[in-house]
């Protein structure tokens, strides 16, 4: 008989469709399709929202199906809210020595949230058990709807104003990941009414924005070379 290792059965199912989707949709980012990644990011956060309030369904798990469950999500997470948000920022203009710092930054405070999370939870659920009411820190998954709602005013703003807003949104939102404020849970009201404006804004999205495809073998920051492009004539001018 076949035997594997982990634990199979409903509590994780949503968990590992979060991972699923953020990997396809890493996939179609590569080959310029942001329109399908960000649609991925967003199903990576729906799925990431109902994991835990469907495991917690599960009465009589065991003292390590709750520990798998809890590595397992954030593990996860890093993939589907630390790395694949960085990556299509980066495929969208995020590039060059300021660039990679700042993924570099937004994907190492990430990693430090959920493993302080876990660290935290697992602490947590032995003392007190059930679903914990705040958050300790922004929580990663709130990427899935901050990233959206900046590509969805693409279409109102010139290229380097959004590129520039995606370099903020990685040293904000990475900061806030390990900024130690307490943050209330929504509610399941609330956590419906943000679904309901995540699918808005996908589909605002799908229909205006057209997500202008960089020369993915220019590995120079957008930013830098404007700034370069505007001084050098000055300085012609001068000498």
């Amino acid at each position: 008989m076949i035997r594997l290792i982990g634990f199979y059965d409903y509590t994780v199912v949503l968990t590992y469709l979060s991972l699923i989707s953020a990997v396809f949709g890493m996939t179609q980012a590569i080959h310029g399709d942001y329109k399908t990644a960000i649609f991925c990011l967003a199903i990576s956060g729906i799925c990431d929202a109902f994991d835990g309030r469907i495991a917690r369904t599960k009465k009589d798990r065991t003292e390590d199906e709750k520990t798998f469950g809890i590595q397992l999500d954030s593990i996860c997470d890093v993939v589907c809210f630390g790395v694949f948000p960085a990556l299509i920022c980066y495929l969208l203009g995020v590039r060059g020595g300021l660039g990679l710092a700042l993924v570099f930054f937004y994907c190492t405070c990430a990693v430090i949230r959920l493993s302080f999370f876990n660290v935290l939870e697992a602490k947590r659920q032995k003392e007190e058990g059930g679903g914990n009411k705040v958050y300790r820190g922004l929580p990663v998954t709130s990427i899935a709807i901050i990233l959206p709602l900046t590509f969805w005013i693409q279409f109102i703003i010139p290229d380097m104003v959004f590129i520039v807003l995606l370099h903020m949104v990685l040293l904000v939102v990475g900061f806030l990941f390990v900024l130690d404020f307490k943050m209330k849970k929504p509610s399941l009201r609330t956590l419906l009414i943000i679904i309901a404006l995540g699918i808005i804004t996908i589909g605002v999205i799908f229909a205006y924005t057209q997500f202008r495809i960089p020369n993915q073998q220019d590995e120079t920051n957008p930013i830098m070379h404007e700034l370069d492009g505007m001084t050098k004539p000055e300085l012609e001018t001068e000498f």
